[in-house]
């Protein structure tokens, strides 16, 4: 009898090792409907927005640690946002541009995955130049759904953990080894190489790492069959990638922080963090969301239009 947690460490719901293994085989099957288009990292190079990206995951990691939510609240956020810019064509982002889009993400995924979620002036306390009004962000969310065409149940790195590790005799307890895949797979978020492989072979990879120096070399095979040979490629590369981390301060600090820590040490404290710079406030007649020239969905611009035509109508009624 093997225990997959519905979330994050402490709510536990029992399965089978069937049952698991078919929960698995479900992840994998649907894992390639929710990544970035092709070319994404190349798109990051060629506009110059990979240290963009990094700002934006950093904040959402951050954000996620401040307001307490889900581990799995940040996986889905990073994933509505990689998915969101890979189908942008957009050659000249801008600062604004940059930071509603994981504000957007972040609201959605805490929608999505959390019990209570916290309101927008809390998600943009700390960390950003921009404050955003609701109804900003209310067009970015309606945006951002409609370009991912409503598909926010994603199968991210984070949604193997439970399923790969439930089966696997270690000498470390349950909740430590979780926690250090966790601590894995966050640092994966940031390095842009990984954005290559599917997410089960990063999960793997991340367990792998995790386990080979402690656990039965027999359970590890058993996670290695449920790969294709494709996959199997993939896992020897990225497993390249993380063991490299090793040699980075930066990473190796990541990964080897206590628990205590929450995984909120994740990011080096930005200049903005630190000073608390006064945001700048955006108005709703600032923010042209057709800059972001999406490849699918509907007219962007028709949905701010729209939104703001309603806005309008509410406030002539008010006034009545």
């Amino acid at each position: 009898m093997s225990f997959v947690v519905d979330g994050d460490v402490g709510s536990f719901n029992v399965m089978t090792k069937d049952e698991s293994e078919q929960a698995l085989i479900m992840c994998l099957e649907k894992e390639l409907s929710y990544v970035p288009k092709p070319q994404y990292v190349e798109y990051l190079h060629s506009n110059g927005l990979v240290l963009a990206r990094f700002g934006a995951v950093v904040w959402l990691i951050k954000s996620r640690a401040r307001l307490n939510l889900s581990v799995a609240t940040v996986f889905s956020a990073v994933n509505y946002l990689d998915r969101f810019m890979s189908m942008s064509h957009c050659r000249s982002w801008k600062c604004w541009m940059i930071e509603l889009l994981p504000v957007a993400c972040l609201s959605i995924a805490s929608k999505f995955n959390e019990t209570s979620t916290p309101p927008f002036h809390e998600i943009q306390m700390e960390g950003l130049e921009h404050s955003f009004r609701s109804s900003t962000i209310q067009w970015m969310e309606l945006a951002l759904m409609n370009a991912l065409q409503w598909r926010l149940n994603c199968t991210t790195a984070y949604s193997y953990v439970e399923l790969m590790i439930s089966n696997i005799s270690c000498n470390k307890s349950h909740k430590e080894l979780t926690n250090q895949v966790t601590k894995t797979l966050l640092a994966a978020l940031l390095d842009l190489k990984l954005l290559e492989y599917p997410p089960s072979v990063i999960a793997a990879s991340a367990v792998h790492d995790v386990i080979s120096s402690s656990c039965d070399v027999f359970h590890l095979c058993d996670i290695s069959n449920l790969l294709n040979q494709h996959q199997k490629d993939g896992f020897a590369e990225c497993h390249m990638i993380m063991q490299a981390w090793v040699a980075d301060p930066f990473c190796s600090t990541l990964i080897n922080s206590s628990d205590d820590d929450e995984y909120s040490c994740y990011c080096p404290s930005s200049p903005v963090t630190v000073l608390f710079k006064e945001p700048t406030n955006v108005n709703d007649c600032h923010v042209d969301l057709s800059l972001f020239k999406m490849s699918v969905g509907s007219d962007l611009s028709d949905l701010e239009s729209n939104g703001k035509k309603r806005k309008r109508e509410e406030e002539e009624e008010g006034e009545e």
